[in-house]
């Protein structure tokens, strides 16, 4: 396959702008990371307007998907995790192309998941894990069960995602066997939600009094980002200060739920500025 399609990236891959191309191929059997292609062509690059372009191919009764990326989208994929995929491409593909082994060591870096990364994954993750899961319970107490199992579906990937983060792994697209190895009690709640014969109504009343104990328990670890930056600063901060960190930025709309999860938890703390408004308070918040 790599032969038959040397005519697409050879240009590609003598052209200096090109840092690396890795191919990947379809599976029989598998999930199909490859979107149901017989083959990705992957084409990193330092600069491209737009950061993004996609071509599709067909050869010999098959056919090939050509993404050429800009290294800068490539790295915010990489890092937010909003293209899973993408990650399994470079540690699972073939390098066809390794200028200065950048293809090489870009692997290196995704299986060492250095700690400063993985502690902003777990950040958004939990984020997103609250989000859900409150959603999820305030749908559950109105009565409105369809829409509860909806967002505690998300919340348990979003619990799955964490755990596998805090074991050092990205999360692969097919997360659930990789939870069952890492932490088999977030698979049980999983496996019961999903499985049990219980009606609707009463599987989920019991996954929130389960779930609670372990979402509690990693309160710590999924807002240590936060936490540590909130902690730089010896006095209180106001919630536009939080906002607008620039270390923050990741957690873009969950981070008020994020902040508030942990003032519940005793984690941050709040602090009463007076205004001029009698009895009305500034809500500072401060990591004692």
């Amino acid at each position: 396959m790599e032969n038959r399609l040397r005519p697409i990236y050879q240009e590609r891959a003598s052209h200096p702008n090109t840092l690396g191309i890795v191919i990947v191929e379809k599976k029989l059997n598998t999930f199909p990371v490859t979107d149901n292609f017989d083959a990705i062509l992957l084409v990193i690059v330092k600069e491209s307007t737009p950061s993004l372009s996609i071509k599709h191919y067909d050869y010999e009764n098959s056919k090939a998907s050509l993404y050429t990326v800009a290294e800068a989208q490539l790295k915010e994929w990489l890092f937010m995790g909003s293209n899973r995929k993408v990650i399994e491409w470079i540690l699972n593909g073939k390098a066809i192309f390794d200028r200065n082994e950048y293809i090489n060591n870009l692997k290196d870096e995704l299986k060492e998941f250095p700690q400063h990364q993985r502690k902003i994954k777990m950040g958004i993750e939990f984020g997103k894990l609250i989000r859900r899961y409150q959603d999820g319970k305030a749908f559950f107490e109105i009565g409105h069960y369809l829409d509860a199992y909806n967002n505690v579906i998300h919340a348990l990937h979003h619990l799955a995602r964490l755990a596998v983060i805090e074991s050092g792994l990205h999360p692969e697209v097919i997360v659930w066997p990789q939870v069952r190895q890492i932490d088999p009690s977030i698979y049980k709640l999983y496996e019961e939600l999903v499985e049990s014969e219980e009606t609707l109504g009463k599987r989920l009343e019991l996954l929130f009094l389960a779930s609670e104990f372990l979402i509690h328990t990693r309160a710590k670890q999924g807002g240590q980002h936060l936490l540590e930056v909130l902690g730089n600063k010896d006095d209180s901060w106001t919630f536009g200060e939080i906002l607008g960190h620039p270390d923050l930025s990741y957690y873009q709309v969950d981070l008020e739920l994020m902040l508030e999860f942990l003032v519940e938890k005793h984690l941050i703390e709040i602090e009463k500025v007076p205004t001029k408004g009698k009895d009305i308070f500034h809500r500072n918040y401060i990591v004692k």
